[in-house]
């Protein structure tokens, strides 16, 4: 009978250890993926302070947290940052109408199981690769211009108070 118990409990151990384990986000071509010491609250008002800072406009937010919450349900904290710049917008559509489903470029905050949150974001380049050979040199320049301005935003998202810039890692490529 003991030995039943132990195997037993091993056996829930093992299953509320793998259930408990923080996913690991997989490496995806094109994403920028940033594990932060901030919370989430923290990072996401860092974002959106880093977005006023880089002279973008906070367009949308989404947030199924939020939208569980109001339901009763309790899931990791999750939103969606829609990221845009009217001028920008009119020079993507001069180029290409159909790029205009990209915009806003978002950035996702993320709520981890140990109370950090992660910063991650599509490249705009990426983004708007399929509609190069319609936007050509125009739509390329704006997702370039882009590409730099939401890592500025990163980067100002992701730093410590106390540093200045200079010193802070970009953030990794996947």
């Amino acid at each position: 009978m003991r030995i039943i118990a132990l195997a037993l409990a091993a056996l829930l151990m093992a299953g509320t250890l793998g259930a408990s384990a923080e996913p690991i986000w997989p490496k995806r071509p094109g994403w920028i993926i940033q594990p932060t010491p901030y919370t989430f609250d923290d990072l996401s008002d860092r974002l959106k302070r880093a977005i006023a800072a880089e002279n973008m406009n906070l367009v949308t937010q989404a947030s199924a947290s939020d939208s569980a919450r109001a339901q009763g349900i309790d899931i990791r904290g999750n939103r969606i940052f829609g990221v845009f710049r009217n001028d920008l917008a009119r020079r993507m559509l001069s180029a290409s109408i159909a790029a205009g489903i990209e915009a806003p470029v978002r950035f996702y905050v993320t709520e981890n199981a140990d109370g950090t949150a992660t910063l991650a974001y599509k490249t705009p380049h990426m983004i708007f690769k399929p509609y190069f050979e319609e936007g050509g040199d125009t739509l390329r320049a704006v997702a370039d211009e882009l590409d730099a301005v939401f890592k500025a935003i990163a980067v100002r998202t992701i730093r410590s108070d106390e540093e200045d810039g200079s010193q802070v890692p970009a953030p990794r490529v996947n």
